[in-house]
């Protein structure tokens, strides 16, 4: 069950995605970071672990990027991971979003939930948010993908 992630949830939330940045699945994320943005979180727990962990992070009035999708190694096809996505999804509904996107180096996972290719040209926002302090920036390698999920709602 996916649940709110606690401020006791980050140490191992840090191992969980430090483990797939080393292999160079994902972007590594310190673990101040983490606390700083703990209220976007989500997490499953299992037997006292924490075997998942996903976010979402409010990027402009009508956006919101998935991020920091990561799954035990021991708990990967039991559709854990889509749990998480479709939370956070259904937070950005909640919050009356349209849209939400991903960059990530696993397109077809996202692909699978409904999401498309974007050039990262449509999202400048994000861009000038977080990825202009990435070590990867101008040449970033991850692929984006956006999904929209409902209509702007008018005042």
């Amino acid at each position: 069950m996916v649940r709110r992630a606690k401020i006791i949830d980050v140490p191992e939330m840090v191992k969980l995605i430090n483990y797939y940045a080393q292999k160079g699945l994902m972007l590594g994320r310190p673990m101040i970071e983490l606390y700083d943005s703990i209220r976007d979180f989500v997490v499953v727990e299992r037997d006292g672990k924490i075997v998942a962990c996903g976010s979402l992070a409010v990027i402009w009035s009508d956006i919101a990027e998935i991020r920091t999708v990561a799954v035990h190694p021991d708990y990967t096809g039991l559709g854990i991971g889509k749990q998480i996505v479709k939370t956070l999804i259904e937070d950005a509904r909640e919050l009356e979003l349209p849209k939400v996107f991903c960059l990530t180096y696993q397109p077809e996972f996202f692909k699978k939930l409904g999401f498309v290719d974007v050039d990262k040209k449509e999202l400048p926002h994000k861009v000038w948010k977080d990825c202009i302090n990435c070590a990867k920036f101008p040449d970033c390698d991850e692929i984006a993908l956006i999904l929209d999920i409902a209509p702007l709602k008018s005042a």
